[in-house]
């Protein structure tokens, strides 16, 4: 028989941060033990508010299946003495496993023969394994912070109120602290503070709705974007996509409930952005705006109940924002009141990192990183990317920055336009911290881009310096967000440059600050950014096989390798490239070591051998201009050509003769097709 397990554990108010991992790992915990006790099941479902965390599952088995299992023991030769009679260790394993001497059999093994118990292990009631099963997963589930309530030892986000605890109808025995396990949930704290006895997960969602909550997280996120989307309308404008503040209020209600609220005009004077970081980040209220797209004095809010007397509920939230937009307005003065370049000098107050000196001394390197980029690069760019690469990080001593620091760079942006700066040096210092993270957005113009390169280039080369770089399990100053960003900011502008080179420059700007050897940090992050990239393009779809066959013979400039990479990716699949790789690794097997491709006409006397090196001579000729050209595509269906001539040689021609010169002379032509093959890749790995 099978019957629906629901399972809910009501609780205080959980933060909206916990709830998402919360239930998926409450999911996981209940569905990963009931596997590993036997119990099959069918569909799980999960339902979530800021008081409760359940799951369902569905077709759960009224009972483990009865199961025969054969259980090693010790070796023979220790299990019995001289005599033939069982030693203290068979005695200890038949005891261990309920067994007698009788029980006992002689099973052979790869590793030799070993006693063997056969055991017959009759199936246990889901209903008995359930309490264990339950209890467990309340104890194991994992929060940020956990807390005790009472007198009780357990420990949860927040204090357990109830739980519902139903198999087959019945109450599974359960209990933390001093709440035990029944039939019932709760309705909404204030709008509907009543007790239900829901007998499935269809009628546990359908009580709750009539009872002012929406326990389904993906009804009650699309129920905040119609009660938002409705509001904005009511004031005649819309809102700004924000998916992250959609799941956020989500989480922080039961039902959503929006009004709508405005504030005194005078504060469209702050830039917009601190305006929308004040209601979103402090308030969780939604942002308006006009159809011209200009910020609107109003703002949405949800509430988790609805009001009687919206006015009133209107007026609190507006007299709460107005005073955090009043502090904003009071550091958009204030911090007018100098010049992002009177404050330069003052980054020498704030500590970049420890051993590799003050956010002054940074400046002044991605000053001279960002200008050597651009000369190399963008040389029209030179200036914008030298003003803003001193101004950059300035902001960070503002009042403003202080406040929301997660407006660095966009205040800066402000404040330099402000100041009489550029837009071009302006939009870099904005654009510099992109992208903020994997998959987000990336600086649109090149000062941006250069002076973004720049500042995580000095930074990962310095902690790689100094011996910081990440481990398997740590990574605590954020140097693989930044790898990725760099080699985004690489791709989006398609910049090609030398990575070593690179990283040498950055390293110099040190100076003695770096404490392991030059060449060794340099190389340590070429491998770590090759990592990264190595990653990304696999995640990204491209063929694991043609990175490899790229990355493992060159990885320094990250354009020419992704040109290598596609283009090796687009014949993979062709008979005639499968073949020939397949033939590249015979090719490299056979020459080994061999590091001379000259080749002596004198000595070619096989027909194959001298077909393979005219071929070898015009297809070279061919590709060095296409290759000089990064014309990938076309140097491979050049090289594709070598296909007949390899396999005629390999045909006709026996490479390893007694002449010590014509072996010589063959092994020099194989290095000679070799080197042409590496020059987009190593074949080899994709045969």
């Amino acid at each position: 028989m099978q019957h629906e397990l629901l399972f809910e554990i009501g609780t205080e108010e959980i933060p909206a941060g916990y709830i998402n991992p919360a239930i998926d790992n409450l999911a996981r915990l209940l569905t990963g033990r009931l596997a590993e006790l036997g119990l099959r099941h069918g569909e799980v479902r999960t339902a979530a508010t800021p008081r409760r965390l359940a799951v369902s599952i569905a077709s759960l088995e009224s009972a483990q299946a009865d199961r025969r299992e054969e259980l090693l023991g010790p070796p023979k030769a220790a299990s019995f003495d001289a005599e033939g009679k069982p030693t203290k260790a068979a005695e200890g394993f038949a005891r261990s496993k309920g067994a007698s001497l009788d029980d006992l059999r002689i099973a052979t093994t790869p590793k030799g023969e070993y006693l063997l118990v056969i055991v017959e292990r009759k199936g246990e009631q889901t209903s008995a394994l359930l309490p264990a099963v339950l209890s467990e997963a309340i104890a194991k589930l994992p929060f940020p912070k956990s807390m005790r309530w009472g007198a009780g030892r357990a420990s949860f986000a927040r204090p357990i109120q109830w739980l519902l605890a139903s198999y087959g109808g019945e109450v599974v025995p359960c209990q933390v602290n001093e709440v035990t396990s029944g039939l019932t949930t709760r309705g909404h704290r204030f709008m509907a503070p009543t007790t239900l006895a829901p007998k499935n997960f269809a009628g546990y969602l359908d009580s709750l709705r009539q009872s002012h909550v929406l326990a389904d997280l993906a009804e009650r996120r699309e129920a905040v974007r119609q009660e938002v989307a409705a509001a904005a309308m009511r004031l005649g404008g819309q809102i700004l996509a924000d998916e992250e503040l959609v799941e956020i209020v989500t989480n922080l209600v039961e039902k959503p409930h929006a009004v709508c609220g405005s504030f005194d005009p005078k504060f469209l004077a702050v830039p917009k952005e601190v305006l929308i970081t004040s209601m979103r980040e402090n308030q969780k209220y939604f942002a308006v705006f006009d159809a011209a797209g200009q910020l609107m004095p109003n703002f949405i809010a949800i509430n988790n109940t609805a009001t009687r007397d919206e006015a009133l509920a209107i007026n609190g939230h507006q007299r709460v924002l107005r005073a955090r937009l009043e502090d904003a307005l009071f550091f958009f003065t204030e911090d007018q009141q100098h010049k992002l370049a009177e404050r330069i000098d003052k980054l020498s107050g704030i500590v970049f990192q420890a051993g590799l000196g003050t956010m002054l001394e940074k400046s002044r390197r991605v000053e001279k990183l960002a200008v050597h980029l651009a000369e190399q690069l963008a040389p029209a760019a030179a200036t914008t990317v030298s003003r803003a690469a001193q101004l950059a990080k300035t902001d960070l001593l503002t009042a403003m920055v202080g406040e929301f620091p997660t407006l660095q760079g966009t205040m800066g942006r402000a404040y330099a336009l402000l100041d009489g700066e550029s837009p071009e040096v302006a939009e870099a210092i904005a654009e510099h911290y992109l992208p903020v993270r994997a998959g987000s957005e990336t600086p649109t113009t090149i000062g941006g881009a250069l002076v973004g390169l720049a500042d995580r280039i000095d930074t990962i080369a310095g902690c790689f310096g100094i011996g910081k770089q990440p481990t398997g399990t740590t990574d605590p100053y954020g140097l693989r967000r930044l790898a990725l960003g760099l080699l985004a900011i690489i791709e989006r502008h398609q910049l090609s440059l030398s990575l070593r080179d690179l990283t040498d420059f950055a390293l110099d700007l040190y100076g003695d600050k770096v404490t392991v050897e030059k060449s060794a940090a340099r190389e340590a992050v070429v491998d770590f950014l090759k990592g990264r990239y190595v990653n990304d393009l696999t995640a990204k779809g491209l063929p694991g096989s043609a990175v490899e066959a790229v990355t493992s013979v060159t990885f320094d400039d990250v354009v020419d390798c992704t040109l290598r990479i596609r283009a090796l990716a687009a014949v993979q699949g062709e008979e005639t490239f499968t073949i020939l790789a397949g033939s590249f690794k015979r090719v490299r097997n056979i020459i080994k070591d061999n590091d001379d491709d000259s080749v002596r006409g004198e000595l070619l006397v096989a027909a194959g051998e001298k077909g393979l090196h005219l071929a070898l001579v015009e297809v070279a000729a061919e590709t060095a201009p296409l290759l000089a050209g990064r014309d990938y595509p076309a140097a491979m269906a050049a090289i594709l050509k070598m296909k007949e001539p390899v396999d005629r040689f390999f045909e006709q021609v026996m490479v390893m003769v007694e002449d010590e010169a014509v072996r010589c002379n063959r092994l020099n032509l194989l290095t000679g097709v070799s080197r042409l093959f590496l020059q987009i890749g190593d074949f080899s790995k994709m045969s």
